[in-house]
């Protein structure tokens, strides 16, 4: 693949790269409209591939939050059509990297010092490359080290890429008046947040000491001597992507016990420590030949505030989302009704998010779950295609939930999807051994 010598960092040009685009999936537009003149039965799937190709080829070159949007959404498998899962996947993995002498610089500036004087020796090309930085691979006192870069210019465009998405996803979640912005600044927080190497540092060592007495699960070790704002050094761990483990043949064991360890990773955190790794995408995780899970990547960390927490987790108590005036109570508290809210607004979100939560919360109703239950995948898939071609709720204010919600069903629904490429049966309470509140 070849290397990317510049970036686009300024406001002008990032814009300019995103009209290009625009011009592209115009064009496929026409194309399309013109081919269906003439066949009636023509369907939109060379449509979807061609414009999924296109954003995808404009991102990449813009890498950052434009790159991560793409990360972000290719999660979405049951929302949105298949040629954009599979493009946008990309962005795990497979973007283009920055050249060498653009790594050097980068070095040069943040860490005092050029790459081959910091390490006894350093791969010039990158190893991966994603949306906000690339791994290298370098060694230093016989240690084999895994060294993360991030591209020039990402936490400076943040702003201005938002900026342009954000009349796009008005439009999409019908959002309305000046409180929908709450949801635009956290997704710029979190971002400017995954921007910080410093911070990520200190949240890798958090999470990797707290968790360490999860059976099967390891963490590199971080050295803060060799990072930086821009750069982070870690342990070089030995690993398949958890998503090339899923798509080879594994036993039902296997599955299972990956799927255990990773339920009881997140259990832990959102009950325990009340901070959760928000972003449970297959490029965060590695299979080691023993079968154990690797977790990498804790630039993006979510806290969860009590009064978020407490109403949420007590709508996945069957019995209480089934008591009316309990369940009517949580959601007001939860920010999904409003006190400006008609009858009929009140009627339907209240009955939209029963469906929703019911549906949602099932893995917590009993002692274990099989996430290989095609049924539970099928249900979600038809209750996101009923609301989705939904015209009453097109025309209804679409400011509803907290702002917590974003990255707490990002982080649910990243699990289930990767529970779900496992295979696996898990023992929905055996995370509480590692707590210490038992209940």
């Amino acid at each position: 693949m070849k290397s990317i010598d510049k970036i686009p960092v300024g406001k002008i040009g990032r814009t300019t790269e995103m009209v290009k685009t625009g011009v592209k999936i115009g064009g496929n537009y026409l194309k399309y409209y013109s081919k269906k003149a003439f066949d009636k039965d023509l369907n939109r799937d060379q449509l979807d591939e061609d414009n999924a190709g296109d954003i995808y080829d404009g991102l990449k070159n813009l890498k950052g939050s434009a790159l991560k949007v793409a990360q972000m959404l290719s999660m979405e498998k049951s929302l949105l059509p298949s040629a954009y899962v599979e493009k946008f996947s990309l962005a795990q993995f497979s973007v283009p990297p920055l050249s060498a002498p653009l790594v050097r610089k980068t070095f040069k500036k943040y860490q005092g010092g050029y790459p081959e004087e910091l390490y006894d020796t350093f791969t010039p090309e990158s190893i991966n490359a994603a949306s906000i930085g690339q791994v290298h691979q370098a060694t230093k006192d016989g240690k084999k080290l895994a060294v993360k870069i991030q591209y020039p210019g990402v936490a400076e465009s943040i702003s201005s890429d938002l900026a342009m998405v954000k009349p796009i996803a008005t439009r999409m979640f019908n959002l309305q008046g000046s409180d929908s912005d709450k949801y635009f600044k956290e997704v710029e927080g979190k971002l400017i947040e995954e921007t910080d190497y410093i911070l990520e540092v200190e949240q890798s060592k958090y999470i990797s000491t707290a968790c360490a007495k999860i059976e099967g699960l390891r963490f590199p070790k971080y050295y803060e001597d060799l990072s930086s704002e821009k750069i982070i050094t870690m342990d070089w761990m030995e690993g398949q992507h958890l998503s090339e483990f899923t798509k080879g043949d594994f036993t039902k064991e296997e599955g299972d016990k990956l799927g255990q360890v990773l339920w009881d990773f997140y259990m832990y955190q959102m009950h325990e420590l009340k901070a959760v790794h928000a972003d449970p995408h297959p490029g965060n995780f590695l299979v080691d030949k023993e079968r154990n899970l690797i977790a990498i990547d804790f630039g993006c960390i979510k806290q969860v505030p009590e009064e978020f927490y407490i109403p949420y987790f007590e709508l996945a108590v069957p019995k209480n989302i089934n008591n009316k005036e309990f369940f009517l109570e949580k959601l007001y508290e939860l920010e999904i009704l409003r006190e400006d809210d008609s009858d009929k607004e009140i009627d339907y979100f209240s009955t939209l998010f029963y469906e929703m939560l019911s549906l949602f919360t099932s893995p917590f109703h009993g002692d274990t779950f099989d996430f290989s239950n095609e049924e539970f995948w099928n249900k979600i898939t038809a209750l996101s295609e009923k609301y989705s071609k939904d015209t009453e709720l097109r025309k209804m204010n679409g400011n509803r939930g907290s702002k917590h919600f974003l990255y707490i069903n990002r982080t649910f629904f990243g699990l289930y999807n990767l529970l779900h490429d496992l295979e696996a049966e898990i023992d929905t309470k055996q995370y509480k051994k590692y707590c210490d509140n038992k209940e």
